[in-house]
């Protein structure tokens, strides 16, 4: 028994050892009510820790016995009262053991069970929370509730929870959808709102340096939607790339996360149909309203800028979405909204365009619109129509350009001195001929200071119609045309100014009161000088187009005719003033018609007349030879057509001899005047003949050859040849009147007594003459 002992004590470690002592001790010390939580601590030990646990207590039992022999050798009766007590105890232990052993068992069987169960309770409760619509984890939410429906939730049934649970689904799947729609909603709303900013991002990519039409994102996008199990949020590849770049795209200004969300749970529920009609129902709507403009958006560019920047941030949304959504929206329904707007648009472009009278404006919508153009095409949107347009609106710029060259034409009219530009040097020689095309060698023989023929104002016609074509290739450019249209609209746009324009400056120029017989002859040299330029600016033209003359179209520069009808408008207007001038010294003439002889000399309202005439002839020296003769040759037959008028004015009842002397010493002047040649060209008497039936009248008055005016009348060699018989019977009839005071035919009456007959004879004569006239015509 010592030797088992002892092997046994070798055996256990130290740590063994010391608990089952101090177990033994606590048995020993301790109340024998409290021994069961010790006891208990023997059997949560190692396995098979109570057998040696009971070794060690035999041991300390035999120890005690030992102990117990010796006191019972003393203390015999105490000895075999303890060894009874100690037995019981024993027994009692035996009992213990055995039933903390069974009840230890089903304790720990019941543990295990409730943590599983709490574990399962959790498990439970972390499914659950995914189900509920909560951290916009609504996909996962329905594939959860998917799985609990259809795996779960059947293996469970028939506990009360799960009932409730199973009931409770639908309303689940309610309330994401209701939540997803609020979200839609809240984006709609938000893109509604920010939709220029995405059109402003998008037409920046067609300026310098960005990039045409729409990206590759929504490929990703693709991609994504149809990866979505378990990824809502938006991941696209190249958005950092893009940010590198510095080119902001749709996807970068907005979330469309809401729109895949939405759709992608509508799929999934059976429902996309209902989500696709109040989708599109809900953009149609939005495309009306962003076509909407406001009522001043003709009066500044930015007006404009917001309206296009809405509409193509609302387009390249819906591009974004057809691209990115398999089906939401569709090539058709894309196609419907562009050309429902397209016709807007246009609509609504012509009508504030047409307000508009600003050219500085009207280009820069012009270069709003081919951005807008540009970036929509990009994005697939046919925009031939807005080329179209454009067409119309450059009419419209043309209008505003032609009006404001209109005053700047008419500024230059009304600065004008309209004498020959002086040049003292060479360097002011150089600067005028740099701005104008002039070339005279009569006048660079010259020596400075010298005059050149045109006035101040031929150079700046010139250099302005040169900017008029600028300001018109202005609007032509990025219109995608072809050098050779682009030529031909410049030729086009600039006729329109000369021809319409210019031309009716220089039409009101003419016709302006203080413009006189000076300033109207120094008006046809300029418009000689003008005509001969257009060929200058066709090749102008042609230069900034790049277009060899070769290929230009039959469209030419009508400045020839403009600076022609300029010039004959002009000259009709010299004519015109001066024949007003004529008339003006002719109301000045104050004869005497009854006077009995002349005062041997010419009046003096004519003489000044003539004067007027000379001087003024002298200016004509630098018109065009035909027109100063035409003007010589029109006064001389206005002056002789007022003379006659004169006899003939029917207040005039009675002239005297002397009267017909006087006027005839006055027309002798006016005939010495056209044989003077004021103006060099006339042949022969030509100019003289403007007086030839005042001459012929008055000759026939004066030599009183009545015998042979009625012989050879309708002769063609009659002397008399251009005497009317109307007009000589009214004549005669104004001297044939006698008073008794002032008989004008006294001298006549000394001569021959008969004298009155034969006036009376030679009047019935030319009535006779007349009245026959009258039968034979």
């Amino acid at each position: 028994m010592l030797t088992y002992t002892t092997i046994m004590a070798d055996s256990e470690t130290l740590e063994c050892v010391t608990e089952h002592e101090r177990i033994l001790q606590e048995i020993e010390s301790t109340d024998t009510a409290c021994v069961g939580p010790t006891l208990r601590s023997v059997y949560d030990d190692q396995p098979y820790a109570h057998k040696r646990f009971m070794e060690k207590l035999d041991a300390r039992i035999r120890n005690h016995d030992r102990e117990i022999e010796k006191m019972c050798n003393f203390h015999h009766q105490g000895f075999v009262d303890a060894i009874t007590e100690l037995l019981k105890v024993r027994a009692d232990a035996e009992k213990l053991m055995v039933s903390r052993c069974t009840q230890g068992g089903f304790l720990i069987e019941e543990v295990v069970c409730c943590r599983l169960q709490q574990r399962n309770m959790a498990t439970t409760v972390e499914r659950l929370q995914l189900c509920l619509p909560g951290r916009r984890a609504y996909y996962a939410a329905l594939k959860t509730m998917e799985q609990l429906e259809n795996v779960y939730i059947p293996r469970v049934g028939q506990y009360r929870f799960c009932q409730i649970m199973a009931e409770n689904l639908p309303r689940l799947r309610d309330q994401i959808k209701e939540i997803s729609m609020s979200d839609l909603k809240d984006f709609l709303e938000s893109i509604r709102k920010h939709s220029d900013k995405v059109g402003e991002a998008a037409m920046k990519q067609v300026g310098p340096g960005g990039r045409y039409g729409r990206t590759n994102a929504a490929e990703e996008d693709l991609q994504m939607v149809s990866a979505m199990e378990g990824q809502l949020s938006i991941s696209v590849c190249e958005e950092e790339e893009e940010e590198e770049e510095g080119v902001l795209t749709a996807q970068d200004l907005v979330d469309f996360s809401p729109v895949y969300r939405c759709l992608h749970i509508y799929t999934i529920l059976g429902d996309r149909e209902t989500f696709e009609n109040y989708y599109r129902k809900q953009r149609k709507k939005q495309a009306r309203l962003v076509l909407q403009p406001q009522a001043s958006m003709h009066e500044t560019v930015e007006g404009y800028r917001r309206y296009f920047n809405q509409i193509v941030g609302f387009f390249v949304v819906e591009d974004h979405i057809l691209h990115a959504t398999q089906g939401l929206v569709t090539r058709a329904f894309t196609e419907e909204l562009w050309n429902m707007a397209l016709s807007k648009i246009i609509a609504v472009l012509r009508t504030h365009s047409s307000y508009c009278d600003d050219p500085d404006l009207v280009l820069e919508l012009k270069n709003l619109i081919v951005i807008f153009a540009d970036t929509l095409q990009g994005y697939g949107f046919p925009v031939n129509r807005l080329f179209d347009l454009l067409f119309e609106i450059r009419d419209q710029y043309n209008e505003t350009l032609l009006k404001k060259w209109s005053l700047v034409f008419r500024e230059i009219f009304e600065l004008d001195n309209y004498s020959p530009i002086p040049v003292e040097t060479e360097e002011e020689y150089k600067l005028v001929v740099s701005r104008f095309p002039f070339h005279d060698a009569e006048i660079e023989k010259q020596d400075f200071p010298k005059k050149l023929p045109m006035s101040q104002s031929v150079p700046q016609i010139y250099t302005q119609v040169k900017e008029f074509i600028y300001a018109s290739l202005k609007f032509s450019e990025s219109l995608h045309r072809s050098s050779t249209e682009i030529d031909d609209m410049l030729r086009k746009s600039t006729n329109l100014l000369l021809t319409r324009t210019l031309s009716g400056c220089l039409q009101n120029l003419i016709k302006k009161p203080h413009i006189g017989l000076t300033e109207l002859v120094q008006i046809i040299i300029n418009t000689t000088h003008l005509e001969q330029a257009c060929r200058y600016l066709e090749d102008f033209i042609t230069n900034i187009t790049t277009v060899s003359p070769e290929a230009v179209h039959t469209t030419r520069l009508y400045g020839l005719s403009t600076f022609k009808d300029a010039r004959h408008a002009a000259e009709g207007e010299i004519y015109t003033k001066l024949n007003q001038k004529i008339d003006e010294f002719i109301q000045l003439a104050d004869y005497e018609w009854c006077m009995a002889e002349s005062d041997g000399r010419a009046s003096g309202y004519l003489m000044d007349l003539i004067n007027f005439l000379r001087s003024t002839f002298q200016v004509f020296t630098h018109l065009p030879g035909k027109v100063a003769q035409t003007a010589c040759m029109s006064a001389c037959k206005h002056l002789s057509t007022s003379l006659l008028q004169m006899l003939m004015d029917s207040e005039l009842k009675q002239i005297s001899m002397g009267a017909v002397q006087q006027f005839n010493l006055d027309v002798i002047q006016c005939e010495l005047f056209a044989s003077s040649e004021p103006v060099p060209g006339f042949q022969g008497d030509t100019l003289q003949l403007a007086f030839i039936d005042l001459r012929q009248l008055l000759d026939l008055f004066m030599v009183w050859d009545w015998s042979t005016y009625l012989a050879d009348y309708g002769q063609p060699t009659s002397k008399y040849l251009r005497v009317n018989p109307t007009t000589a019977l009214a004549l005669l009839e104004k001297m044939k009147d006698t008073s008794k005071k002032n008989n004008i035919f006294s001298q006549f009456r000394k001569n021959d007594r008969d004298k009155q007959k034969l006036i009376e004879t030679v009047v019935k004569q030319l009535r006779s003459l007349i009245n026959g006239m009258s039968l034979h015509s």
